[in-house]
């Protein structure tokens, strides 16, 4: 009788697992792309205990060139605490697509610069917390690096050339 038992249990776990396996799963994919996003507003709140300390929040907005291909347009919105241009941040992220699809994420990262406060790379990481359109219904996350290039004159700040990677899941349609 034990023995029966135990092939029967045998049994059922290879029919689970066969069926598990056949299943279709959702296949991560990734989207690279690069990008040049300059500052189009800014505003730093001067904290006073140190030299250089602020806080803060700018919006870069600019192309956005994918791997396919095709292009979209970049909204980040940074809010920052930092002292000479180093320290961490907030970003939110949207790119809208040719077609009006939107990918929004939610990231953290860190900035560097130059002694006296000339930002000159920054990083980050975070999550998508939504998309529309073909996008609807994404999950994933996302990494970027990019290069500070100095403000000319008259511009609000710095603008950001790099690049960046998303790995996503969408829903089965």
């Amino acid at each position: 009788m034990v023995k029966k038992s135990s092939w029967l249990i045998v049994g059922l776990f290879v029919i689970s697992a066969g069926l598990l396996c056949s299943m279709p799963q959702a296949m991560a994919e990734t989207l690279s792309y690069k990008f040049f996003l300059p500052v189009t507003q800014r505003q730093v709140i001067p904290i006073g205990d140190v030299e250089g300390h602020g806080v803060g929040f700018l919006v870069r907005e600019g192309a956005v060139f994918l791997e396919n291909g095709e292009m979209a347009w970049g909204k980040a919105v940074v809010l920052f605490d930092m002292i000479k241009g180093v320290g961490p941040f907030d970003q939110y992220s949207t790119l809208t697509f040719q077609d009006g699809s939107t990918i929004i994420t939610r990231t953290k990262g860190t900035a560097d610069a130059t002694p006296t406060g000339v930002s000159t790379a920054a990083k980050w990481t975070g999550e998508i917390i939504k998309g529309t359109g073909q996008f609807e219904g994404i999950k994933g996350t996302g990494t970027s690096t990019a290069k500070m290039l100095p403000p000319g004159k008259d511009e609000l700040g710095g603008k950001s050339l790099g690049e960046g990677t998303l790995t996503y899941t969408l829903p089965k349609k």
